[in-house]
């Protein structure tokens, strides 16, 4: 592991899809994304997955340069089609028209196909939230995770973000339905650690500690037959919505190859009406649980995080770090 100052990391990541073409804003908007998980310490979903990003661009199931084409179905229902285009630059684009549509009616929203790798949600929820809107933020990916009492891979890790804005700092919730994201087992993988026992299966269904077996087999829902619930719901709810594929047919956001099919889906609501700092100032200021040292609101630990490493620099693993100068500096790396 490797400590880089967060300047550095940018410029280099910069350089990088400054070489696959990536135009200046949409360079900005997928590095900001990213920047913003590591920051966190969501490192699954940093820059990790740049070099991905990179030979998705250069075998032509990504483009860089698309922002997606818009059909309003309703006055509060908008379908876009996202042409290939990068994930945060997309889904960036629908949410700025989303959010005067929401302020006419009340509330409106965006159902996504044909957009690459939306990226973390949080990062959308937040910054709509600090706009005064309240969002819930859906989206779907490769079969990863199997239905509970199953022993195979069969919906998507299927994660929700929710921002509220409360009058000070904005609420911010964001959590995959699936014990953790796929990201975060390749992450143990790319750093050789194991994985704690209870987050995922082998091929043959067995649990197992081993990363590696875990990426050939399935992820658990959280919460049990709880998580299962919620992912199954918010699949059918992207599919049906977007018309993105489901299940075992889901392709495109952990493979350099494939066209990408999953689905995202932003419900923007006008509001709240009221400041709710009040009460959340009540929940921090309960008296702490045994082993804890204070109530923390979703969203702080993250944002605690970001500061810290703003100022300390952002720990990357070797390889990542290797990879990403060397995609840098050279055109073929």
């Amino acid at each position: 592991m490797v400590i880089v100052q967060a300047n550095v990391l940018r410029r280099v990541a910069e350089d990088v899809l400054r070489r696959a073409g990536v135009g200046g804003e949409h360079r900005r908007q997928q590095i900001d994304l990213l920047m913003e998980a590591d920051l966190r310490g969501v490192s699954s979903h940093g820059l990790l997955r740049l070099e991905r990003i990179v030979h998705r661009i250069r075998n032509g199931v990504s483009d860089p340069g698309a922002t997606g084409r818009h059909v309003w179905r309703s006055p509060s229902f908008l379908a876009v089609d996202g042409e290939r285009g990068l994930g945060p630059v997309v889904a960036n684009q629908a949410l700025e028209v989303l959010k005067p549509r929401a302020r006419e009616n009340g509330v409106a929203l965006a159902a996504i196909t044909n957009s690459n790798h939306v990226g973390m949600l949080g990062w959308y929820a937040e910054r709509v939230a600090e706009a005064g809107f309240t969002i819930i933020a859906l989206s779907t990916s490769e079969a990863l995770v199997h239905p509970w009492g199953g022993r195979m891979a069969m919906l998507g890790t299927n994660p929700i973000a929710i921002g509220i804005p409360t009058g000070g700092a904005p609420f911010m919730m964001d959590t995959a339905t699936s014990v953790v994201s796929m990201g975060e087992i390749h992450d143990h993988a790319n750093r050789g650690q194991p994985i704690p026992l209870g987050w995922a299966i082998d091929s043959a269904g067995n649990p197992t500690t081993d990363a590696n077996a875990a990426k050939q087999g399935a992820i658990g829902p959280f919460g049990q037959a709880k998580g299962y619930a919620l992912g199954l719901a918010f699949e059918l709810i992207v599919g049906s919505l977007s018309g993105a594929a489901l299940g075992r047919d889901v392709r495109g956001t952990l493979d350099d190859t494939n066209v990408c099919n999953k689905g995202d889906v932003f419900i923007v609501i006008d509001g709240p009406r009221r400041d709710l700092q009040d009460y959340l100032e009540a929940i921090r200021h309960l008296p702490p649980a045994e082993g804890f040292d204070e109530v923390l609101i979703p969203g702080e630990r993250g944002r605690a995080c970001r500061d810290r490493r703003l100022s300390e620099g952002i720990p990357i693993a070797d390889e990542v770090w290797n990879r990403l100068q060397a995609l840098a500096c050279c055109e073929t790396a």
